[in-house]
């Protein structure tokens, strides 16, 4: 279940890629897919050791281009250990809201990302995750959860303030804002409520065999409760005197 949309990143065979945030690893999958040149990066070293052993069973298996590289990397948002400039595309995609020092964490981002290189970042959009605040504490007060709620401009502002460009935004996963919701009106924790039980077979059968009315759905649902909201910057050149 991708939430970013490669061909807006721009992403190219043998560019160098960040995947900041990396958790399970389905965005860094892909961009190895693709033929991307990826780092995985992330703070738990468990959920990274799952990823490179994914990284290795994909190329044993044949699955990305010849050429393609991938690797891990544990570390810290707030002081990323790679050089200014050194990624041609970064995603960083439901990661910010869990930041305390988000400023920082962007900063670095633009920091490690050159000039004409481009991000996507995506976090949970403002009013779907409002209701779910509503309907339920226990959904975002748990460690490591959830600790903001973006609006489009706040988290724009931010990221033009770090000196990049925004080049435009989506919204993604229509279908499964109804679903938490489900979740956190019964408890999130309750596993065996029919409601949600049967929302979730829905979206299994979403992202497993993709059927042509869901993905119709899906694209109705975005724009109007999209769970996820996505923008795209790009880092300009300096000029001549910059």
């Amino acid at each position: 279940m991708l939430t970013v949309d490669f061909d807006r990143l721009g992403l190219r065979p043998g560019e160098r890629v960040l995947d900041m945030g990396a958790g399970a690893g389905r965005h860094a999958f892909e961009m190895y897919r693709r033929g991307a040149d990826v780092v995985a990066f992330d703070r738990d070293a468990d959920e990274l050791a799952r990823v490179n052993e994914w990284f290795w069973a994909m190329k044993e298996a044949g699955e990305v281009p010849e050429g393609a590289e991938a690797a891990t990397k544990e570390g810290d948002a707030l002081a990323l250990p790679f050089a200014d400039g050194e990624f041609d595309r970064i995603v960083a995609a439901e990661v910010l809201e869990h930041i305390p020092a988000d400023i920082q964490a962007i900063e670095e981002l633009a920091r490690v990302l050159r000039p004409g290189g481009t991000l996507a970042v995506s976090v949970p959009r403002w009013f779907p995750e409002i209701v779910n605040w509503k309907l339920s504490a226990a959904y975002h007060n748990v460690e490591g959860g959830h600790i903001r709620i973006y609006t489009a401009e706040e988290l724009i502002d931010k990221v033009t303030k770090r000196g990049l460009e925004l080049t435009g935004r989506d919204h993604a996963h229509g279908l499964h804002s109804p679903y938490w919701w489900l979740k956190c009106a019964v408890g999130v924790h309750n596993d065996t409520h029919p409601l949600p039980r049967a929302y979730h077979r829905l979206l299994v059968w979403e992202i497993v065999q993709q059927p042509r009315v869901l993905r119709w759905a899906g694209a109705v649902l975005d724009p109007l409760i999209g769970k996820s909201l996505v923008l795209y910057f790009r880092k300009p050149h300096q000029d001549a005197n910059g």
